[in-house]
């Protein structure tokens, strides 16, 4: 009696082998550039969140007549007057720590004019573009 062969050719496995490396070469790209995305989302976060302080500190100045009150109204001169709003407390620092990856911190605090304060909020070592996310804080009281 014959009996059949089982298995690949050798042909067939390389087939296979260079059909998944034309595919991981297609994906890698867009897997590899995560952190730059993490980084801007994070910013954009933390502007979003002392936007969101800011407009509460704002409406609670206006609820007591521009007097400073504690937990209530909240003196802001400057962006990185903002991260006491915030509970926890965040502290922003000038510049980026670089022993902490993510570190975020206030990388331009405009004068401050009729609209307001412009902030610029950076996570990370801010050398990579798309790691910033900007807002408009209003001062107060």
């Amino acid at each position: 009696m014959k009996q059949k062969q089982r298995g690949f050719t050798l042909i067939e496995l390389v087939m296979v082998i260079v059909i998944l490396g034309v595919l991981a070469a297609v994906a890698i790209p867009k897997f590899v550039d995560l952190k730059t995305d993490a980084y801007l989302a994070s910013a954009k976060g933390y502007a979003g969140a002392l936007s969101s302080a800011n407009a509460i500190n704002y409406a609670g100045c206006q609820a007591k007549g521009g007097v400073v009150t504690a937990n209530v109204c909240v003196l802001v001169n400057s962006c990185a007057d903002l991260g006491t709003l915030l509970q926890p407390s965040l502290t922003m620092a000038v510049k980026p720590d670089p022993t902490v990856a993510g570190t975020a911190y206030v990388a331009l605090d405009t004068a401050t004019t009729a609209v307001g304060i412009t902030c610029t909020v950076v996570v990370g070592d801010g050398t990579t573009a798309g790691q910033i996310a900007t807002y408009t804080a209003t001062t107060a009281p």
